[in-house]
């Protein structure tokens, strides 16, 4: 809410780096839909190990872990029933979270999503979930010697409430106004609500699963396929030290926003330049995808096999095969007949 009370002023002339990174970032954003056209395989692969990343580091920075990596990926996946622990349970309920917001039709943005969310993170433990603080809270460090360290102090609990609402309110207000750049937006929500702080856990995950959700929304769909989260937990000494330079001086509205806004920046130009670089890395096994693409239409047999195609061309993967497949199906080339082990694929007479 603060950091939207005087917009103008706080983030009306933008540090250089700054400027830089968000060039980097409306760059990917413009080839995100070219990707999407040309390589589809491959970004249903970068998606399915983004969500796997994003749930697991998210956790991390909160210390909620599962050691056993074979465990922790079928508690992804939903395939284990009895959660052994707190730790499975916090991360069953991340899982839980993150795939409403990326799967489900999420909006209107207000409080009862906060809610609901945080609902959803503690739905499989037996700590109270979906209610904002009734306490008053401080966010501390405690070193090795067990003396703690007041980090910031959020607002008061019987405030949050109103602070919630109004951060939204000015938040819709402003991504509408489309007066300052979308990023930076997003960047002020998540600081503002860190600050607010408006759970007694929990605050950190809600917010970086928000945090996709306003960037997807706002046009900006890489988090779908290289994880922020994994990245932050990687940096998590500079995560902490920037909220901690932005945050002081908020509740007297002096606070600086450029170094936490600097480094989210940074986070999401980081992301793209790893998308690209993905994806440039697929494209370099274009000639790959050509050469399958030839082989089906010119020298395959009339009804042919995907063994076939293995046989014909030793050295390219079944992915790359699947993809020419599908694509070749969606331009009506070929048709697949029968399912499973025994299906075959038919040439379209031409």
């Amino acid at each position: 809410m603060r950091s939207f009370a005087n917009l103008d002023v706080l983030i009306g002339q933008v540090p250089g780096a700054v400027v830089n990174a968000l060039l980097t970032v409306d760059v990917g954003r413009g080839s995100e839909a070219l990707y999407r056209d040309q390589l589809p395989g491959l970004l249903s692969q970068l998606a399915n190990r983004a969500r796997v990343a994003s749930i697991t580091a998210s956790s991390a920075i909160e210390g909620v872990v599962v050691p056993d990596r074979a465990r922790a990926d079928r508690i992804l996946a939903g395939r284990v029933s009895h959660l052994r622990n707190r730790s499975e349970q916090e991360l069953a309920g991340y899982r839980d979270a993150q795939d409403y917001l990326f799967q489900s039709s999420w909006r209107p943005l207000n409080s009862g999503l906060l809610l609901h969310l945080h609902k959803m993170l503690f739905a499989h433990t037996a700590g109270p979930g979906g209610r904002f603080k009734t306490e008053d809270n401080l966010v501390v460090d405690r070193n090795a010697a067990g003396d703690l360290t007041v980090r910031f102090r959020p607002v008061q609990a019987a405030d949050t409430p109103f602070y919630v609402s109004e951060l939204i309110d000015r938040y819709r207000h402003e991504a509408s106004a489309q007066r300052h750049h979308p990023v930076l937006l997003v960047g002020l929500f998540a600081l503002d609500l860190l600050v607010i702080h408006p759970f007694e856990d929990g605050n950190g995950r809600v917010t970086r699963a928000l945090t996709n959700a306003l960037l997807m929304e706002a046009g900006y769909t890489v988090s779908r396929y290289v994880s922020l989260e994994q990245r932050i937990a990687e940096t998590a000494d500079l995560y902490y030290q920037a909220l901690l330079d932005s945050t002081h001086g908020w509740h007297e509205d002096q606070a600086d926003p450029w170094p936490w806004l600097g480094y989210f920046v940074d986070v999401l130009a980081n992301a793209y330049r790893t998308f690209a670089q993905r994806a440039a890395a697929d494209r370099s096994d274009g000639s790959k995808q050509d050469r399958v693409r030839d082989y089906v239409l010119n020298h395959a047999p009339l009804v042919f096999r995907v063994a076939d195609i293995r046989t014909a061309l030793p050295g390219v993967s079944d992915p790359t095969i699947r993809v020419v497949l599908d694509r070749l199906r969606r331009e009506g080339a070929i048709f697949p007949e029968g399912l499973g082990r025994g299906a075959t694929w038919r040439r379209a007479v031409r």
